[in-house]
């Protein structure tokens, strides 16, 4: 057995040239992938903030889109006019806008209500072709 001298195991013995200079392609190798890598995180995260920050509304829009808040222990009321006979099918609420599906002896439409300006702003006849 080849036994070595405890000041020997702790030194670094030098390596050979070639395991040298494979080991220093490695490290270059893993060195520019490293940055590529990070360089792509980075437009990730920046894609994400940007798309954040750009897609937030301003308080102005959130503000006219919202549906109106009454006073402490009141609600807010009003009528909608429909025909004579008239069923709701069914309702929708969004953006302050209330969409009923009507229906009327038959015939279906679709009536689009503003709640914010309480009138109705559009009416869409549901017909078969």
């Amino acid at each position: 057995m080849n036994e070595r001298a405890p000041q020997q195991l702790d030194q670094d013995e030098p390596l050979d040239p070639a395991v040298e200079k494979v080991r220093a392609k490695l490290m270059r190798f893993v060195v520019i992938n490293l940055g590529i890598l990070f360089l792509a995180l980075m437009a990730v995260v920046g894609a994400l903030v940007y798309r954040s920050v750009s897609t937030g509304s301003s308080p102005e829009e959130a503000s006219s889109s919202a549906l109106p808040l009454p006073p402490e222990g009141s609600t807010i009321t009003g009528e909608i006019a429909l025909p004579v006979g008239a069923n709701v099918v069914s309702s929708s609420l969004a953006d302050g806008r209330l969409t009923l599906l009507v229906e009327t002896g038959g015939a279906r439409e679709i009536v689009v209500y503003d709640i914010a300006s309480a009138r109705i702003i559009a009416r869409f006849a549901l017909v078969a072709e």
